[in-house]
This record gives C-alpha cells, structure tokens and sequence, in this order.
C-alpha cells in the first residue's frame, strides 16, 4: 500500500540543516550556497536543452511524425509544460533541495515513491548523459574528418568528451556554469542568423500558418505519404525530448543565492524561452525547404544525402561558413547538453547518498564544494553504458545510432512517468502538509492537466517506440516500459527495507531543508495563494 503523508497538523519535519556562518563556506554534505546567480542557473539548466542540438535531431524526427506541421507540435508541448511548471513552481517555493523530483515526491506521496522517483530519475539523466555524449562524438567524428581528412572512432571523441566533463565536475559549479553560458550564446546566435537569413528571403515560397495549426500535426498526410506512416506520437515525443533538462532549476536550489526566487524565474524562463525559440527555429526550417519538400529533405537526411537537413539551408540563406560554424557548435552543443545532464544526475545521486538510500560516501563533496564522488560515479556508469553499446554493434555508425535513439526513449519515457507523479505530488501536498499555500488553479488545476498531459504523451512513445526505434523488434524497445519501471521499482524496495531496518533513516528520506526552511510553512512564498 502506498504511504502517504498524514493530514496537517503533521510532526514537525527533521530539523533543517545548520546554517554555516556568513562568509564560512558549506559544511560536509552541503553545497556551496553562495554559487549560482539566476543567469548562471538558466545557463545550466537552457544548456540540457542544447537548442542547437536539439534542433539538428529533433526537428527532422518531428517532420518524420507530423510532416510539415512540426512546428505545432512544439507549441502544443510548449503549453503542456508551462501548465505542468504552475504547480511544480509552487513547490518549489517551499521545498528548496538538491534533491528536485525526489524531494517533491516524497513530500507529496510519500517516502517510498519519492525514492523510487529518485532512483528512476537519476539513472534516466545517466542514460541522457550517455546518449549525448554519442551524438557529440558523432558529430565530432564525422566534422573533423570532413575538415581534416582524418578519420578517428567516434568513441575517442567520446571518451575525451567524458574525461572533460568529468573534470569540469570536480571544480566549482561556477566555472561549468560560465563554460555553459558560452556555448549556449553561441549556439542560439547560429540559429537566430538562419532563422533571420530564411525570413529575408522569404523562404521557399512564402509564410504560411498551416505549420502552426495543431491539428495539423494528428492529421498531417505528406508525413504518411514519404516515410510510409505518420504517427503524431513521434512527432511529440521529438518535441518533448527537447525540452528534457528544463525542470533542472530546484536542483540546482542548494547552490543558488534565492531559491525561492530564482528556481520560478529559471523554470519559467527556460520554458517558454525554449518553446519560443524551437516554434521560431522549427518554422523557419519548413518554411526554409518548402512545406512538402521539408518533409523530403528529411527524408533525404535519413537516407544519408546528408548529416543534417539543416545545412543546405544554412549554405542557401546564409552561406558556408555559418554551415561550418553550426558544425562545430553541434560538437559544443551536445558537449554541454552532456555536461548538463551529467551535472543533474549526479545531484540526485548526491542526494540519495546523503539520505541513504544509496552509499553515504556519494555526498561527499571535493573542496570546492561540488558533489565530486556523485560526479565520478556519473563518469563510471556513463562510460560503462555507452561502453555497452559500442560492444553490442561492432559498427562504430550503428553502435551510435542504437545508443542516440534507443536510449532517449528510456530517458524520456521514465521523465514523463515521474513528472506525472510530480503532478499528483503537488496536488496531495497542497490538499494536505501545506493547506496554507492551496490555492485552485497552482496547486489543483494546472497539476490535474500538467500531469494529464505528461500521462498522454508516456502513452504515445510507448504506443510509437518500434517506429521511434527505427522499427527494429529488440528485446530493449520490445521491454521498455519495464526497463524503465525497474529503477523505480527498486527504489520503491529499498525504501520499503529502510522502513523496516532502519526507521530512523526512513523517517528523514526526502526531508531535507536548507536552513530557515520549512517545506511546510508559507512564509516566504510568492503568488501561490
């Protein structure tokens, strides 16, 4: 039986964390609260996204699925997310943790749920890291050979990719924030200028609002004609994989100067900034090619004319050598989506070890306060499960294509699983520990259809997974929605054996406050009332 919290009045939660003296840096088991300003936190948390990458492979995929109409299909997933981050903002306002999902969960479902959102959580940025890293050593591969003449395995490109990232992590988050930043500019400044070149020319043949019509993209029949099958589950799992990594901002609350005030900002800014950009970005494209030929020119890339439907278009509208330079922030891009995936995954594990759930030693933090031995464990399982694939297809191409399309299914499956979990979380939160800050719409509305729609959109990439897949019936894609219950599933048991064993334990999982808050108590909150 599911535990849940009891109604309020409830016991008072475990004491919040001492605060360090002004000026002293964090205590063992604490990240430096002093680090992140909200231009920093947007950074890291914009740069899971990778606009540029997430363009590049998402945007073809979701022409494969919805046609022309790929652009509808953002704005849909625009909206789901922003009424899914209503009530995920007002949490957040109350409950400041390294710890995002799992910390929410527990509060709002109970301490054996939020362990087994933690757990599936952490291993789905693990897989998201991994798969990154595979399409930076892709692009890698393919652009220096393409620039120098030699040749070298993707996976070299890969595995100096993880040595950096792995580097990176043990420094201050500050510099991997800063590091981000750039890259992030740079990558949204190439997009802008093609987006900028298509709309002077006028595109192909003119503006038209068809691509931006959402019943387009469940109705959409040039998709049917070209690939043979036209699913508008394909066409928004593509939109909603790119936007994996906006929820990051409460992860990064630890390490920010106002939680409370900065976590709302990013969510909301990261949000709607992305859905903005990607409608802007996705429009140009099919207006770039011509509404029936973007749906060819697609095609053509996935039959290898080309590494990316986009560049012809950046050699028509803008010239080479802005096709040079996307090719080199492809690189950069995935780089920093990697980094930032990296970084959240081992936020969680440093909040299961510091809890824990898992072993004590993966809260320890190096002496720049980054979670250094959380972080080295990311580097472990990130090599040994690209090593996996690369092992699994001795072709370095084939082996890259498994791990960058096979693993986001994973990934996006157990994200969508737990944000609907998040959703009913918000909701028994505010129904219960913290009828203060109810209020009909934050806390019951939005997290009803948020979650709603999260539910939706698991059932349309499980119900499209052999066509998101490539149509190949493997054991991993025919087994994929158990492969992703099986970390919550084991969460969910050592929660439960905690609960037995070692009760006092238990009782402080999820719990986790940083001084002066109570994830309980209203004060302090904004808008949520």
């Amino acid at each position: 039986m599911t535990e849940v919290p009891a109604p309020a009045p409830s016991p008072a939660p475990p004491p919040a964390a001492p605060a360090a003296p002004a000026g002293a840096p964090p205590g063992p088991g604490r990240l430096d609260s002093r680090a992140l300003g909200l231009p920093s936190v947007l950074f890291c948390v914009v740069t899971g996204a990778a606009p540029l990458t997430a363009m590049l492979f998402n945007v073809p995929v979701a022409v494969m699925g919805g046609g022309y109409a790929a652009p509808a299909a953002f704005v849909l997933a625009t909206l789901a997310l922003t009424v899914f981050s209503v009530g995920y903002i007002a949490m957040s306002r109350r409950v400041t943790s390294a710890g995002g999902f799992y910390t929410f969960v527990s509060w709002g479902l109970g301490r054996a749920v939020g362990v087994g959102s933690g757990v599936l959580i952490a291993v789905c940025y693990m897989v998201f890291a991994s798969a990154v890293t595979g399409v930076m050593g892709y692009f890698a591969a393919t652009s220096v050979e393409e620039w120098t003449g030699r040749s070298l395995p993707a996976w070299a490109y890969m595995a100096a990719g993880l040595a950096v990232m792995s580097l990176l992590a043990w420094f201050h988050v500050e510099l991997t924030a800063k590091v981000l930043g750039v890259l992030l500019v740079s990558e949204v400044l190439a997009l802008l200028a093609l987006g900028v070149g298509v709309a002077v020319h006028g595109g192909k043949r003119g503006f038209a609002a068809a691509p931006l019509n959402p019943a387009e993209v469940f109705g959409n029949g040039e998709a049917a004609h070209v690939f043979g099958t036209a699913a508008s589950g394909v066409a928004l799992f593509a939109a909603f994989w790119s936007w994996v990594g906006f929820e990051m901002a409460p992860n990064y609350a630890e390490e920010s100067r106002d939680p409370r005030r900065i976590a709302p900002l990013a969510t909301y800014g990261s949000v709607i900034g992305l859905g903005v950009f990607y409608t802007f970005a996705s429009y140009m494209f099919v207006t770039g090619w011509g509404l029936p030929e973007s749906v060819r020119a697609v095609q053509d890339q996935f039959d290898g004319a080309f590494a990316s439907a986009f560049y012809p278009l950046t050699d028509r509208y803008v010239g080479s050598p802005l096709t040079t330079a996307v090719e080199a922030l492809a690189v950069t891009s995935s780089f920093a989506c990697a980094m930032a995936f990296y970084n959240t995954a081992a936020r969680y594990l440093f909040s299961l070890g510091r809890e824990g759930v898992l072993p004590t030693a993966l809260a320890r933090t190096s002496r720049r306060h980054s979670p250094a031995v959380a972080a080295m464990t990311v580097t472990a399982v990130t090599g040994l499960y690209t090593l996996a694939f690369v092992l699994y297809d001795s072709s370095d191409e084939a082996a890259l294509v498994k791990l960058g399309t096979w693993s986001p299914l994973l990934g996006v499956l157990g994200i969508l699983g737990v944000q609907a979990l998040a959703s009913l979380a918000i909701i028994r939160y505010f129904l219960t520990t913290a009828r203060d800050g109810f209020h009909w719409f934050t806390t019951l509305l939005a997290p009803v259809v948020g979650g709603a729609a999260m539910a939706g959109a698991c059932y349309l990439l499980v119900d499209n997974r052999r066509v998101l897949a490539g149509a190949e019936d493997v054991p991993f894609i025919r087994y994929l929605p158990w492969i992703a219950l099986a970390p919550f599933a084991a969460g969910l048991a050592v929660a439960l054996v905690l609960r037995a064993r070692r009760p006092g334990t238990y009782a402080r999982l999820g719990r986790f406050a940083l001084a002066g808050a109570d994830p309980r108590d209203g004060a302090g909150e904004r808008g949520t009332g």
